[in-house]
């Protein structure tokens, strides 16, 4: 087990040229590290990084020992890197040339640990029970914000309304010919009212996606979401669906049948899929709808959750509002996770393609065979393509904010990014949007767009997402819980409504990245087993954005 880090800076490899302020740090004072001193010629704040020796024009940035970027302007030793004197280089890649051999950590204490899961009839085991209610295409949008108000209303599975009675009382001043009214400052998730009452207790909610989808635009976007919504269906989260349908469209019924059928050749789930233009009148259709949801909740009502191993489980690896700790804390820490649950059988899922920009080799050599990696070759070229034949780049992934606190180039985010998958085999790659169901660790081609990689992870199967994030992200998905882990504590007391695990342990050294992994796993079996409701979840973070197989970084 490694031990904490030091408290001022730190040098994440060997290899590197340059070193990680824990800390801020001031101009012209020494810092000690490792038998030498560096005095910084400017103030260098926490998450950014300086040079250890004299960089010219041309020469390379290492950290975590890869390629992350050159020098455009002479650095002096000590000075604070910027987007002014570094830019994005990544190095090449190739196939796979050695077997990876992978010593796996001790997961004798989990070996018997179970989570109570809801277990299906193909053998998946859920996390949570719910009923879908999708649109095969845009059209229908209306339509499910029609059934969502009726149903969630009537059966008690509405979200509790917490900010009506600050308008009502806004209203109230107004019409007194006041203009001042109640301010709510902070509203702790715990003073929330509850829901009414439900009359499907085993329901944990009807989920109603919307889209914008379906139609109009190209036959490979239109199939795509067939696919991803049959992967929602499938999920072992999901006890059933109604599905609307205009009949006019492009992702037709017939689509989503056979995308089905590709993920579950017998599956068996109540399945309700109504067209308009058969049905006669909306009022006809929608009166239908009502009629079998109904009747398919009353079905979804029977499951109970029962022991599962965690072989069961299938976790999104997955970062957002990223940080310069990012890759020192949070994302180490849930691959470390990840490593665990590889041990254990089970399967996890890291996607973002743009951000793996220069670790692809580490990633290609980890593949459990040369097949394995010569596809996730084939995928990031394609990607990469796609995004060159409309003027992009995967170097133009870093957002303003991730740049702010010390991520300066993609390859700089890759490197950091890629720690959250650990350091176990890797099992398969998957393109957008097929159904993972090797144990393992999966690769996945999605952008690094939060919500439409959360989007596609779950469309995937994962019944939990680890979420970290180090300028606070409040992401959820509808039917998988998004556990959301802070990279640095400042983050988690200032956010601290979104918040479920401050990592920021790590970085203050009280904490090693084995030991936060480890409780990160216990964190999420209570989640999985439904002791314990995310923050997302409490707050009713239910964001859906299908892919679009154009460029999203």
């Amino acid at each position: 087990m490694t031990a904490p880090m030091s408290r001022t800076v730190l040098q994440l490899d060997s290899r590197d040229n340059v070193l990680i302020a824990l800390t801020d740090l001031k101009s012209g004072e020494g810092i000690e590290f490792s038998g030498q001193v560096y005095t910084p010629s400017k103030n260098v704040p926490a998450k950014h990084k300086f040079a250890m020796r004299r960089l010219e024009i041309g020469d390379d940035v290492i950290m975590y020992g890869v390629l992350v970027g050159r020098a455009v302007k002479p650095i002096a030793a000590g000075e604070l890197l910027t987007t002014n004197n570094i830019q994005h280089r990544a190095s090449e890649f190739r196939e796979q040339s050695d077997e990876y051999l992978w010593t796996p950590p001790d997961v004798s204490r989990w070996k018997s640990e179970t989570f109570l899961g809801y277990r299906r009839s193909d053998g998946q085991v859920g996390t949570r029970n719910y009923w879908l209610v999708v649109p095969l295409v845009f059209c229908e949008n209306k339509n499910i914000q029609v059934l969502k108000q009726a149903l969630e209303e009537e059966l008690g599975f509405a979200a509790p309304q917490l900010y009506r009675q600050q308008v009502a009382e806004l209203a109230e001043s107004y019409r007194a010919g006041k203009t001042e009214g109640p301010v709510i400052r902070d509203l702790p998730l715990d003073t929330v009212p509850a829901q009414r009452s439900r009359l499907f207790e085993n329901v944990d909610g009807i989920r109603f996606l919307l889209h914008e989808g379906g139609c109009g635009g190209t036959r490979e976007d239109s199939h795509n979401l067939c696919g991803l919504i049959a992967g929602y269906i499938h999920h072992p989260n999901v006890a059933g669906a109604t599905v609307l349908s205009l009949g006019c469209q492009h992702a037709q019924i017939e689509v989503l049948r056979s995308e089905i059928h590709e993920r579950n050749p017998d599956f068996n789930k109540p399945l309700f899929i109504l067209e308009q233009q058969r049905s006669g009148s909306e009022a006809a259709m929608m009166s239908e709808a009502i009629r079998q949801t109904f009747l398919g909740l009353v079905e979804a009502n029977k499951a109970r959750r029962a022991p599962a191993p965690l072989s069961n489980l299938c976790v999104g690896l997955k970062c957002g509002g990223s940080d310069g700790f990012s890759g020192i804390s949070a994302n180490p820490a849930i691959g470390h996770t990840a490593d665990l649950l590889a041990a254990l059988g089970g399967r996890t899922i890291l996607s973002e393609f743009p951000e793996l920009c220069g670790v692809e080799q580490e990633l290609i050599d980890r593949g459990k065979s040369k097949a394995v990696g010569n596809r996730f070759i084939q995928l990031m070229r394609d990607y990469a393509a796609r995004a060159a034949a409309v003027r992009s780049g995967f170097d133009m992934n870093p957002s303003p904010g991730n740049m702010r606190d010390g991520l300066l180039t993609d390859a700089m985010k890759s490197a950091g990014a890629a720690k959250k998958g650990g350091t176990s085999p890797v099992s398969t790659v998957l393109d957008y949007p097929e159904y993972s169901t090797e144990p393992g660790l999966n690769l996945q081609c999605t952008p690094g767009n939060d919500v439409e990689c959360v989007t596609a992870q779950v469309g995937a199967g994962a019944s939990v997402v680890l979420f970290t994030t180090g300028l606070g992200t409040p992401t959820g998905n509808p039917i998988a819980p998004v556990v959301k882990l802070s990279t640095n504590s400042i983050l988690a007391q200032r956010m601290h409504d979104i918040i479920d695990i401050d990592t920021g342990a790590i970085v203050a050294g009280q904490k090693t990245i084995e030991q936060m992994g480890e409780g990160i796993l216990e964190f999420m079996t209570r989640v999985a087993s439904g002791e314990i409701r995310t923050k997302a979840e409490m707050k009713a973070q239910e964001d859906f954005i299908p892919w679009k197989r154009g460029v999203s970084l």
